[in-house]
């Protein structure tokens, strides 16, 4: 029966018999603990604690235990009834309760225990597997995967902790470096022998032994860094570089294809308190901008005035679409002069920007950057329109005075150009004939299809086409010959004597720039062209000039670039000259 109690009391993941075996054995000791006598104190203690070993440790176990062995044993012994013997069963199921309670709360506070250790292991794995995740993690986020080099992370990072308090290092260099030309390796060699490619650049780097390198990194793509520590001077970086081009200047062979390559490579290096590791960085990308700009496969140091001088370049860059829109572009005429008369025969129309804080640039400081966009065609026929209408007052005081205006080879390959200066013509009234476009030698050194249909157009619009700065590049004589053209402008450089350094050579005679001169003009004559000479600023220029058989000359011994007022007084008082004579 106490068996079967149990059993309903509690469950033991133990069998029937196994479950009547102990308590018959627990049964024989609560026997023997009635009849001892005299009785043993801690037999009760005993037998409690045992039944809370066997796996009968809940409250119904002790409870149903007490309930049958106190109303059954005495009886199921069929012993005469005793009071002697009633009281010490009595005090054996007290003490069974009591070891029984005493078993289950140590029970208890053991497996308090073992859930607080294995709440405890638990914590220190998830701790454990936690700091390997977080430093898996870390590698994954601050080193390159491929290259298994630092990363632009992990670099910006070693910067910015050298820019903080406390640090040693004072000074510092970062060499930034960038494989030229790597997207045509990806292009015709595949990604596949790019990327083993850019782990045999990245072992070449990081073989490279300086006590000042503290960590080689790539930053993205084919762009990799060097920093340099306890730098003393620009020079420190130099050597680095110049070390840089070294190792990457043999070829290489990679899934057996030899790859030659170059680099490009961008220093700076200056202190690196209060923030100004990442300046580091910064400036040595703008040398490395600088380095590709200069024909790549070299080094630049970052120089405060060039960058400077860049920045200055792109805020006016920045400023002249806007510019346009409020009008602040505008024209100055220089005078071209017959060089046999002396009379005005045209004028040049050259670009100025009236800038609310510069004041009047001249084109020297914008056109450039005009040209590297797409805004040079639109300020080209904003500046072509005043030219013209300007041109066509003109006729009023001085018939036949032809206005020459510049314009871009990007304006060149805009399809649709002839046509639009036909519009500005209209528009203005001024005669195609007395309108000179000046085009540079680089519109001709090698002719593309809208180039040459473009000067096609505008010479049977009757426009005039002139090469300006003639001497100064690499003109193709023979385009020179097939071209449109009706004249030449000769560069100032060719105006003007020889350099001292050429007049004192052997074969030098002083008729020399004579001649040269001569045989210049001759050429443009014999092919049907009119000849202009630039940079006349002395009256011996202008006689040499006109000894030559030059046809025209323009100078500042004829007059400086002026506004369209002076121009037309000019005109009044050669009219006025002509009169009086």
């Amino acid at each position: 029966m106490w068996a079967a109690a149990l059993h309903r009391a509690h469950y033991v993941p133990i069998s029937a018999g196994e479950r009547h075996e102990i308590v018959a054995g627990l049964t024989d000791r609560l026997v023997a603990g009635v009849l001892t006598e005299p009785a043993d104190p801690g037999a009760g203690q005993r037998i409690g604690a045992d039944l809370v070993a066997a796996g009968f440790g809940s409250p119904e176990a002790l409870g149903r235990t007490i309930a049958i062995i106190g109303s059954r044993l005495i009886a199921d012994l069929r012993l005469p009834p005793d009071p002697a013997l009633d009281a010490r069963l009595t005090g054996l199921l007290a003490e069974l309760a009591i070891g029984f309670a005493s078993a289950a709360h140590d029970r208890s506070l053991q497996a308090q225990d073992l859930v607080r250790l294995a709440a405890l292991a638990a914590h220190t794995r998830a701790e454990e597997a936690l700091r390997v995740s977080e430093a898996r993690f870390r590698r994954f986020a601050t080193h390159d995967q491929l290259t298994g080099l630092p990363n632009l992370t992990l670099f910006t990072e070693r910067l910015g902790r050298m820019s903080a308090a406390g640090e040693t290092v004072d000074r510092a260099g970062v060499c930034c470096l960038d494989i030229d030309d790597f997207a045509a390796v990806n292009d015709v060699l595949g990604h596949r022998v790019g990327n083993l490619l850019l782990r045999d650049i990245a072992g070449r780097l990081g073989a490279i032994t300086d006590r000042r390198i503290d960590l080689v990194a790539r930053l993205d793509s084919d762009r990799f860094a060097i920093l340099m520590v306890g730098t003393t001077c620009a020079e420190d970086t130099a050597k680095i570089a110049d070390r840089v081009l070294a190792a990457l200047a043999a070829p290489f062979h990679v899934a057996g294809t030899e790859v030659p390559l170059t680099a490009s490579v961008g220093v700076a290096e200056g202190p690196v308190r209060d923030g100004s590791g990442a300046k580091l960085l910064r400036a040595s990308e703008i040398a490395l901008h600088w380095a590709k700009a200069d024909g790549k496969a070299t080094w630049r140091q970052f120089d405060r005035d060039r960058s400077n001088a860049d920045a200055a370049r792109y805020r006016l860059s920045a400023a002249m679409p806007a510019a346009l829109r409020r009008g602040e572009f505008t024209l100055a005429y220089q005078p071209i002069a017959d060089l046999r008369s002396g009379r005005l025969a045209g004028v040049e129309a050259l670009a100025r920007w009236r800038h609310p804080r510069l004041g009047l640039l001249t084109a020297a400081r914008f056109i450039e950057l005009a040209e590297r966009t797409s805004l040079v065609v639109p300020l080209g026929n904003h500046l072509l329109e005043q030219a013209c209408r300007q041109a066509s007052r003109w006729q009023r005081v001085q018939p036949g005075l032809y206005v020459s205006v510049n314009v871009s080879v990007r304006q060149l390959q805009q399809d649709g150009m002839a046509a639009a200066v036909a519009q500005v013509l209209d528009r203005t009234g001024l005669p195609p004939s007395l309108l000179q476009l000046e085009v540079t030698e680089q519109a001709v050194i090698e002719l593309s299809g809208v180039v040459m249909d473009t000067l096609t157009a505008l010479m049977k619009l009757g426009v005039r086409l002139v090469i300006d700065d003639f001497g100064v590049g690499y003109a193709n004589l023979a385009n020179l010959r097939a071209l449109p053209l009706h004249g030449l402008k000769l560069d100032a450089s060719l105006t003007r004597p020889s350099a001292p350094a050429f007049r004192q050579a052997a074969a030098y005679h002083p008729s020399t720039d004579d001649d040269f001169l001569t045989t210049v003009v001759s050429l443009g004559h014999k092919l049907g062209l009119t000849v202009t000479a630039e940079g006349i600023e002395t009256t011996e220029q202008a006689h040499r000039l006109t000894a030559t058989g030059c046809d025209n000359g323009q100078g500042w011994y004829f007059g400086r670039p002026v506004p369209p007022d002076e121009i037309t007084d000019a005109i009044v008082a050669q009219n006025h000259s002509m009169l009086t004579m």
